[in-house]
This record gives C-alpha cells, sequence and structure tokens, in this order.
C-alpha cells in the first residue's frame, strides 16, 4: 500500500486515510526503531497485534522516538479520546511484538492505559481503535476474528502480558465486525 518512499517519509494524507482513519495523526517514530520494507510486497500482512502500552499515550510516543529504546508501533490509541497516533508506515516493520515472523506480517496497535486499570479502557478508545482495526482488516484482507486479531499475549515466544484479562474481547470484536 505504501510504497516507493524512504522510511522517514510522512504518508500523505491520502495513504493515512487509506490506512482507515482520516484523524491519524502522524508522530514518527525514530527510524532506530523499525525495520523500512515494502510490505505487503515483500511480507505478507495478516494479522493485527493489539497491546496495552503501559505508559501515558505522551509517554509512549516518546518511547518511539528514543532510537536507544529499540521498540515501535504503527499506532498509539489515546484512552481520554480515541485519538489515534501513527508511529510507523504500516508498509514498515514495526518492532512491537518480540517475535521477528509476527513483526513482519502484523500491524501493531498500541492503547494507552494499563492490564490491571480498566479505567483505561474508554468506550472512545474501544471505538476508534475497532474503526482503526476494521479498515486494516479490510485493506489486507485480514479475517475479522481472534485467530487473526491477537492479543501480544498470544504471539509466541512472548512473555507480555498484555493486553490482559480486563481486555473485553467479545465486545472489541463486535466493534471490529460492525465498523
Amino acid at each position: 500500500m505504501l510504497t516507493g518512499r524512504t522510511a522517514s517519509a510522512r504518508p500523505r494524507r491520502e495513504e493515512t486515510e487509506a490506512a482507515g482513519h482520516p484523524s491519524v495523526d502522524w508522530q514518527p517514530a525514530s527510524t532506530s526503531n523499525y525495520t523500512a520494507s515494502d510490505r505487503p510486497t515483500v511480507y505478507p500482512i495478516d494479522h493485527v497485534v493489539i497491546h496495552i502500552t503501559q505508559e501515558t499515550y505522551a509517554d509512549t510516543l516518546s518511547i518511539f522516538r528514543d532510537p536507544a529504546r529499540q521498540v515501535s508501533a504503527h499506532y498509539v490509541v489515546r484512552s481520554s479520546d480515541g485519538h489515534i497516533a501513527q508511529c510507523v508506515r504500516e508498509g514498515d516493520i514495526a518492532w512491537h511484538a518480540g517475535n521477528w515472523s509476527y513483526n513482519t506480517r502484523s500491524i501493531g496497535i498500541e492503547h494507552e492505559g494499563w492490564v490491571d486499570r480498566p479505567e483505561y479502557f474508554s468506550n472512545a478508545l474501544y471505538e476508534q481503535s475497532a474503526l482503526l482495526t476494521a479498515a486494516i482488516c479490510t485493506e489486507y484482507g485480514i479475517p475479522r476474528d481472534r485467530a487473526h486479531i491477537i492479543g501480544h499475549h498470544e504471539v509466541p515466544g512472548s512473555d507480555h502480558t498484555d493486553p490482559g484479562p480486563l481486555w473485553d474481547w467479545v465486545r472489541y470484536i463486535r466493534l471490529v465486525n460492525f465498523a
């Protein structure tokens, strides 16, 4: 989808809209924190990985900008209003899953909050994230089901627990399917 540009280039407005969310705010991760690629040409995209930041929205964006951190995700969703920042082009490989194979074939979406603090899982966060996930699934032909929309803890070899037991998967998948 996003081809023929340098890794550091900002996505054009039509590209973020094509990614499914016209209100996405471009907040680029350090180029030291992801791998430039030409997905889905080089690697097919067949999963969405759901994360919880264990940080605030602002701190997460700072972490992704720090070249020493060696971590990123494609998107970050803010709890208070569902605002979405895009940090890595979908055509590039974000370092979010802790498993190279899954990094190459997935889109990572971080959600502001903590796994043990459900007050961060606001209606706006669920709704805007679900719209984004639905658009990603449509763009890449990813089935809108739990086999293809997974939690970070479900990535093989993961030692993470997010999104945790308080994440409402039934609600989320229902919202994705009705988006």
